[in-house]
């Protein structure tokens, strides 16, 4: 992928979620992954946000009771959310995918090239957006705003090797030897 493309893209993108009021913007989230960096981004800029499962008719059911009307849409993975797209381009909405190599662009308006499966990518694409708009809107400390939001995100999880250059946590003594008692335990019963 190419790095100024997806910078352009995503500029694009900030450019035209600005344009909208905050409370007009729908993003969704279905994976795993997607759900922190998106309610950072909504928290941040102030957009809706469905995470989970999208209901269908959420965008042209009057009568349901997660009805909508956003005047522009944001899906974190095309394919997950192809039911968001169907409903967004049915009423006439327009949509912003984040699409990862394998995913199709039907029913997009633009696109942001990424990879929309890594929890590290898509918080830093989320990031980048919600700085772009942040700083569009004309807040001066969109830059501190946006590092402080993501902050904890972009941390190591527990169990995870700490990022390349930052000084691995050393293991106490105790729990190694409660593990090392965990797993005589589970010899001594296989073996009864």
């Amino acid at each position: 992928m190419d790095l100024e493309s997806i910078d352009s893209r995503i500029q694009s993108a900030g450019e035209l979620i600005a344009r909208y009021d905050a409370d007009k913007v729908l993003v969704v989230a279905s994976r795993l992954y997607a759900i922190d960096a998106a309610q950072r981004f909504c928290d941040l800029v102030g957009c809706k946000l469905v995470k989970g499962r999208f209901q269908p008719g959420t965008l042209t059911n009057p009568k349901s009771k997660h009805f909508t009307e956003p005047q522009l849409v944001i899906v974190s993975d095309p394919r997950t959310e192809i039911q968001a797209l169907k409903e967004s381009s049915f009423r006439g909405v327009p949509a912003i995918g984040l699409v990862d190599t394998d995913n199709s662009a039907r029913y997009l308006d633009l696109v942001v090239p990424c990879n929309n499966k890594g929890k590290k990518s898509l918080s830093l694409v989320y990031r980048l957006l919600a700085a772009t708009v942040l700083k569009l809107r004309g807040d001066a400390d969109a830059d501190a705003k946006v590092k402080k939001a993501f902050e904890d995100l972009e941390m190591p999880a527990e169990g995870q090797p700490p990022a390349e250059g930052a000084p691995a946590a050393e293991a106490e003594p105790q729990e190694e030897a409660a593990g090392a008692e965990k797993k005589m335990r589970r010899k001594k019963k296989s073996e009864e």
